[in-house]
């Protein structure tokens, strides 16, 4: 009797198209990774440089209280005003300009940030105090 042996499936796997296509993964990822830039603040963090002079001017101060209210030079003062305080004060003050940020620490981050943010538009060098 002619009984035919049926064919059997390799177990072996096959792992070179694999790899080809996680190479191209990688190099999809990291071309797509370098053309993004993150928008963030960009934050001096306290420290010791001994290349800038200190400045002789002291810096404006802007409080954030934990209600949500704001006080530049210990006056308070809304937010639409103080964008516009500060925009004199830069163009007053020039690249001298310098404002000191002390949040309570029970203020929100958004507060914190909207502060930050018109600090940033108009180029005006900051320090961010530790929350009180």
């Amino acid at each position: 009797m002619g009984l035919k042996k049926k064919s059997k499936v390799s177990p072996n796997f096959n792992m070179s198209s694999l790899t080809d296509i996680i190479f191209l993964l990688l190099i999809f990822f990291m071309l797509t990774s370098s053309l993004v830039t993150p928008n963030a603040l960009n934050l001096q963090l306290p420290g010791r440089k001994s290349t800038t002079p200190q400045s002789k001017i002291k810096p404006a101060t802007v409080d954030i209280r934990y209600d949500g209210s704001y006080y530049l030079n210990n006056k308070p003062i809304t937010i639409e005003t103080l964008e516009s305080q500060l925009v004199t004060y830069q163009q007053r003050m020039g690249k001298d300009a310098v404002v000191s940020v002390s949040p309570d620490a029970k203020s929100s981050n958004e507060n914190v940030v909207a502060v930050l943010d018109i600090l940033y538009r108009y180029e005006i060098k900051c320090s961010l105090m530790d929350p009180q």
